[in-house]
């Protein structure tokens, strides 16, 4: 893709594989019909033509099957087996209530100025506006540590504070653990069966039938139906990732873990990269020949990543303030992610009922991420 000129052009030109006059003029969505009731269009979706037809509500009827790039439709399966669902219990909050009545009683009685402010600035950090759509790609050195959990606390956070289009996408070719944690009671299409029916033609309102609508706002796109070895190859990923820019002014994609060669090509392509670092010895040692890798790739992808150091235990004896020097003496910026009993009981994600230790680290770590993505043009 070109550094300059028309990026719809380009990437239609990538997609269709022909010359420019082979192309059709690009579609630009309203970004407010992505997500109903939005008040401000801004970035990749600002210049959207007027009167653009509003989202459906349940995904579109798959294309004739006379048309040989489709096959039947797939059948909707549950991320969850009924039978293990009964099992989750009712979601723990992330704060006891004694912290709880603490902090509204502190808001109550001392000034909140300074917190405020700085709220102020994390929330315009995740707002800044993009002329293209940028993709932030999380992994990690080892699977379990929280690199789903991390992508939907992301997915969730840009939802919140952003008015345009955004995609949380699963690419872990193991069974990934993100449609469960975005609240997604049941999946059907996949990145491979998108990317046989991706076509420059489509608005947004054809892409999104073929996604899972997460209920607090924004899209999923999962790698697979929860089968083991589902296929997720490089060149899908990027079949997928290079369509759906032109529609999503962030995607958040939970990579498989590095050195996963999935994982190792979006690390290499993404505009920003979250690496999440297990609150333990060896976590630490790990992450951080992570990052020493990938300050030896062409671009320096070095500079925009961002780690999220995870605590997963109440009783962690690893020093936190020691594991983040050691991580930022690369030069990246280190984000301690609490331990929160709400994460730790696994199941959906329920902004609410995280503790505000942890809401207010998911808020820093996706400033983190979208400055650093808005930084690599």
């Amino acid at each position: 893709m070109t550094q300059g000129g028309d990026w719809q052009q380009d990437l239609l030109r990538e997609l269709a594989n022909g010359s420019p006059d082979s192309a059709p003029p690009p579609s630009r969505p309203d970004a407010s019909d992505a997500i109903p009731g939005a008040p401000v269009r801004t970035g990749a979706a600002a210049d959207a033509e007027p009167g653009a037809e509003s989202l459906p509500a349940a995904p579109l009827v798959p294309r004739p099957s006379h048309d040989p790039r489709v096959a039947a439709a797939p059948e909707s399966v549950p991320t969850v087996d009924p039978r293990l669902a009964i099992a989750l219990g009712r979601p723990q909050h992330g704060d006891s209530v004694a912290r709880r009545t603490s902090r509204s009683l502190r808001k109550l009685t001392a000034s909140a100025g300074g917190d405020v402010a700085e709220q102020t600035r994390l929330a315009q950090e995740v707002q800044q506006p993009v002329s293209t759509g940028r993709v932030i790609a999380v992994t990690s050195i080892r699977g379990g540590v929280g690199k789903s959990t991390v992508s939907a606390l992301l997915g969730r956070t840009f939802n919140h504070y952003r008015h345009d289009p955004v995609l949380a996408l699963e690419a872990d070719t193991a069974l990934g653990t993100l449609p469960v944690r975005m609240g997604a009671e049941s999946v059907r299409w996949s990145c491979g069966d998108l990317a046989r029916i991706l076509t420059p033609a489509m608005q947004l309102t054809d892409v999104t039938g073929y996604l899972v609508p997460v209920a607090d706002g924004g899209w999923l796109l999962p790698a697979g139906q929860g089968r083991v070895g589902a296929p997720l190859d490089v060149r899908t990923y990027r079949t997928v990732t290079l369509a759906l820019r032109r529609y999503f002014a962030v995607t958040v994609v939970d990579c498989e873990s590095l050195p996963g060669e999935v994982a190792r090509t979006a690390m290499d392509t993404a505009h920003a990269r979250v690496v999440v670092a297990p609150m333990t010895a060896e976590g630490v040692n790990g992450t951080r020949q992570v990052l020493d890798w990938l300050a030896q790739l062409p671009h320096s992808a070095l500079a925009t990543t961002v780690v999220a150091l995870s605590a997963a235990s109440p009783d962690t004896t690893l020093d936190a303030k020691t594991a983040a020097a050691h991580l930022r003496e690369p030069g990246v910026p280190v984000v301690l992610l609490p331990y929160d009993p709400h994460l730790a009981q696994g199941g959906p994600i329920h902004t609410a009922m995280l503790g505000q230790a942890t809401r207010t680290a998911a808020v820093r770590l996706a400033a983190e991420a979208m400055r650093h993505a808005v930084r690599m043009r």
